[in-house]
């Protein structure tokens, strides 16, 4: 029986991927993760996994395991965007995340990894997902998150040359702006549909901030909304297809408005939209995004050809089939 190690897979997409890994192969699934005085082990409640470690015993455990060890799907960081401390980032979402695939290489075992579209800051140097280092040159984030994740991405470019030993297979995921069940714990970083899903559910109108640039309107401002289910079923897909390696957007490849999001969350509830615009803060407005959108062709072309869930079909899948249920739970 083979084992797949999922890091931080009591998180949000984490636990999705553990979840549906669990419930629909044959792998026998490891969550690294830390709960603290929190609920996010219902994250996990509905799903047989096969053994939690703390985060401090992974490579004591991949040593221990490494015969039957298949893949390590690695999710684990510090992904609130507001975080300060820069050192304990890095720490994170960089040094770890070095180690583990310096590990990976020298046992030739598989890793996929979560990166971020943060990294590609406010989007003047495009969406395209390019592994090259030239490319990877020209982003700037614009935050310490979204440094963290470019930093690795750079090193991964850079240590994945044939001059030098990479894992088995090696893969890194850019995610957009994800939706979906089990993301509860996650406070002011949950999903706009989530933050907004009791207002809309009682008939309150709902905020969404002004625009400050004249070429979008007030709720105007645009992302690449994903609906979690879509980001586990590109994992499973990369799992079945080891010949596959690269950096990939996950995304939509369709930016859609706030506005777009709101409308979608009071359809799903069966209540007319109500908006209302508020002012955005004055220190956020110079490193405001307005606009995202994953580029899909390279994920195109190495042969993944699902379909996406819509915006609406997705909103409405999460709130009907989660938010609107005594349990939310995935």
């Amino acid at each position: 029986m083979k084992y797949i190690l999922v890091t931080g897979g009591a998180g949000f997409i984490g636990s999705n991927i553990a979840g549906t890994l669990s419930d629909l192969t044959d792998y026998r699934i490891v969550v690294a993760d830390q709960f603290g005085a929190t609920d996010k082990w219902r994250n996990l409640s509905k799903h047989a996994i096969f053994e939690i470690i703390a985060p401090g015993e992974v490579f004591y455990w991949l040593e221990t395991h490494k015969e039957a060890l298949d893949a390590i799907v690695h999710m684990g960081a510090i992904s609130s965007t507001t975080e300060r401390q820069v050192d304990l980032i890095l720490e994170t979402n960089f040094t770890l995340s070095r180690t583990l695939w310096r590990w990976a290489a020298e046992n030739h075992k598989r890793f996929l990894y979560a990166s971020s579209a943060a990294t590609y800051g406010d989007g003047s140097a495009g969406f395209d997902d390019d592994i090259s280092l030239e490319a990877l040159k020209k982003l700037r984030p614009m935050n310490a998150y979204g440094w963290s994740k470019h930093l690795f991405d750079q090193f991964v470019a850079m240590a994945s040359t044939p001059a030098d030993k990479a894992p088995a297979q090696w893969v890194g995921l850019k995610f957009f702006n994800v939706y979906g069940p089990n993301e509860y714990h996650k406070d002011d970083q949950r999903s706009v549909v989530n933050q907004i899903f009791p207002h809309a559910l009682h008939g309150r109108p709902v905020k969404l901030f002004k625009s400050y640039n004249e070429k979008y309107k007030d709720g105007g401002q645009l992302r690449d909304f994903v609906y979690v289910k879509d980001c586990v079923k590109v994992v499973a897909w990369l799992l079945a297809n080891p010949q596959v390696n690269g950096l990939f957007n996950i995304g939509t490849g369709h930016a859609r408005s706030f506005e777009d999001l709101a409308n979608a969350t009071f359809a799903a509830v069966g209540k007319p939209p109500a908006i209302h615009y508020m002012d955005m803060p004055e220190g956020l407005r110079p490193k405001y995004q307005y606009f995202t959108e994953a580029s899909m062709e390279r994920l195109r072309a190495a042969g993944y050809t699902d379909a996406f869930y819509s915006l609406e079909d997705g909103v409405k899948d999460y709130v009907q089939h989660y938010l609107l249920q005594d349990d939310q739970y995935f």
